[in-house]
């Protein structure tokens, strides 16, 4: 009789063998994004929390423009052409670090960068997609409102022609990078339906003003757009889509990134929980030797490993070409509210030390509640999968 193979040791930072499933450049990837978080922005990012700003991001830009992270799922014009499970380990990775890193880099490659590559003219790309690729320009998109989140048809940012050129009027908010970019996609009303603009934010009429007083993404920075009266040139606008499809793709995409980034957050949740509970004594021994505690750790290791499996399957269906809509709302809705619930768990577990920026867990908690909100609500993502499964449209 045929001896069993000899099977490999349990990993407790991989439980399933997900690894397994990754190639060798995936693994290169993740290590490398991973060695530059540790590196650049967890040793400040408590300090950049409870001050309330990211001072240093046009440098951390340029820092992660050289190692392909901008952009890098989308092919030529300097950027990496990498497969979409490797941008989503990097979203994981980066989110590990900080929800604004991973959203700094959401917004500059899934959002701007997208819009420019699939929409935009060959001018276009070329003023400006090598230069967000590197880093040397940041790009912020505009859609949301001050009164139409998730209405984005209700728009009230208007382009009208005046002989050649187009003149915009509106405002936009909760933008992402909006203060600091050189570069807006702006989403507009037009006679013939809403249209994308390629704005330069030094375009007079343009302002940025940056939101303060925020409790959640603290380390990143976030803005108004006001546009009044400005001015562009007839070829600012997209040529290659008119409606909402255009920025609906473009959102599609990043909620994919936060798919995996999601993960990243619960998963440095999870893994400071298991740290202090080996750690921290009470009644004579540490306090993950208590059954309570193991079952904590247990339904949250479940979760978090389910939901990095999620994140796997809807990326290798992403680089087949096979990815719908529905499913991206899926794992957006799935893995931002598991991983919510991780990191309440893992402040339960660290008790009051929970509420620390000793410790990410409540960095992570308030910042993935920012996370559950934009790129469509959790309501909006029920309703999608909803009419999905129904055929019923429940929006109106």
């Amino acid at each position: 009789m045929a001896a069993s193979p000899k099977l490999p040791p349990f990993d407790p930072a991989d439980p399933l063998g997900i690894d397994d499933l990754l190639e060798v450049e995936d693994l290169a990837v993740r290590d490398t994004v991973r060695a530059w978080a540790a590196d650049r922005v967890v040793p400040h990012v408590a300090r950049w929390y409870e001050d309330g700003e990211l001072p240093q991001i046009r440098e951390l830009a340029r820092e992660l423009g050289a190692i392909g992270a901008l952009g890098m799922s989308l092919s030529g014009y300097g950027c990496a052409g990498a497969s979409a499970v490797q941008y989503g380990l990097a979203c994981l990775e980066l989110e590990a670090a900080d929800s604004g890193i991973r959203s700094l880099v959401s917004v500059q490659g899934s959002l701007a960068m997208y819009a420019i590559h699939r929409f935009g003219s060959e001018e276009q790309k070329l003023r400006w997609l090598p230069r967000m690729a590197a880093g040397d320009a940041i790009g912020c998109f505009g859609l949301t409102e001050p009164d139409h989140g998730s209405d984005p048809a209700a728009m009230r940012t208007y382009a009208k022609r005046d002989g050649t050129d187009w003149v915009l009027d509106g405002r936009k908010m909760w933008i992402t990078n909006g203060s600091v970019a050189a570069v807006a996609v702006v989403w507009a009303q037009t006679e013939g339906g809403i249209r994308g603009f390629v704005v330069p934010t030094d375009t007079p009429g343009f302002s940025a003003p940056e939101i303060k007083h925020k409790w959640s993404l603290r380390a990143s920075v976030t803005s108004e757009l006001v546009l009044d009266g400005v001015r562009l040139p007839g070829d600012a606008v997209l040529p290659g889509v008119t409606g909402l499809r255009g920025p609906l793709s473009c959102l599609s995409h990043a909620r994919y990134g936060i798919v995996w980034g999601a993960m990243g957050a619960a998963r440095s949740c999870f893994e400071t929980a298991v740290e202090y509970a080996t750690s921290r004594e009470q009644f004579g021994r540490p306090i993950g030797g208590f059954q309570l505690t193991q079952a904590k750790l247990a339904d949250m290791a479940v979760e978090l490993h389910k939901g990095i499996l999620l994140a796997h399957h809807l990326g290798r269906r992403m680089d087949a070409g096979r990815l719908r809509p529905e499913q991206v709302s899926f794992g957006k809705l799935n893995n931002v509210r598991e991983a919510i619930e991780i990191c309440r768990t893992a402040r339960t577990i660290l008790g009051a030390n929970g509420i620390s920026l000793e410790y990410p867990v409540m960095r992570h908690a308030t910042n993935l509640e920012s996370v559950l909100t934009y790129e469509g609500t959790v309501e909006m993502h029920q309703l999608v999968l909803g009419k999905a499964l129904t055929g019923l449209d429940a929006f109106r």
